[in-house]
């Protein structure tokens, strides 16, 4: 219902949800297939979130995990309204992913200098296809930030969600569970935030086509 009015009160307890490790976790969700506009519920859950003071002091951190590939102004709105200060785009080294994370950078780009926000870097999510470390290097380097860190591809990260844990909930000996605590340092550590400097369409041809597979 795109036209509800987000003034009312929600309990708590409906919208909210404290898992493990006190972590609190708000699931958006998305409208019906074929009607209404995801980026609309981006823009009710945070408008209800606030309504309800649900952001309170004691938080460390808040975290907003939207679709890359859609950049319609639905999902600009945390970014825009400086509701986010920083902004960290995981990508892979496939075509497709790079060029969603230089379209999020052209949107950042739009409202970084009214809002504050600013990219604190690329995490690259493997998906292990050839040169991916050296195609992400050089297209991070291109745009002005960093690799932040380089997740391993690791089936242990199904296994987890198929038993509906997290990594470090199912198990914290996994190499895996070491790779995401070192990826949440690298993150709070983090003092690189740039405005970036998004790729010309041809730019990005030039690049893709030197790490394409070639014939």
């Amino acid at each position: 219902h795109s036209h509800m009015g987000v003034a009312e009160k929600v309990p708590h307890g409906k919208v909210i949800k404290t898992g493990v490790m006190n972590i609190r976790g708000v699931e958006s969700g998305g409208p019906e297939p074929g009607v209404g506009c995801a980026g609309r519920g981006v823009i009710t859950a945070i408008d209800l979130m606030e309504n309800n003071g649900a952001y309170t002091p004691e938080l460390d951190f808040v975290f907003f995990d939207v679709l890359g590939d859609v950049v319609c102004g639905g999902f600009a709105m945390p970014i825009r309204d400086g509701k986010a200060q920083e902004v960290y785009i995981v990508a892979s080294g496939e075509m497709m992913a790079v060029y969603a994370a230089n379209n999020i950078c052209k949107g950042l780009l739009k409202y970084a200098k009214q809002s504050g926000v600013r990219l604190g870097g690329i995490v690259c999510n493997s998906r292990k296809v050839d040169r991916e470390r050296e195609f992400l290097d050089e297209f991070t380097a291109a745009i002005g930030t960093t690799m932040i860190h380089f997740v391993p591809r690791d089936n242990v990260v199904q296994k987890a969600e198929f038993n509906k844990k997290t990594v470090v909930e199912f198990d914290a000996a996994e190499n895996q569970a070491k790779e995401y605590g070192e990826l949440a340092r690298k993150i709070m550590e983090n003092k690189n935030f740039v405005i970036p400097k998004p790729l010309s369409m041809d730019e990005l041809e030039k690049m893709v086509v030197k790490y394409g597979i070639p014939d």
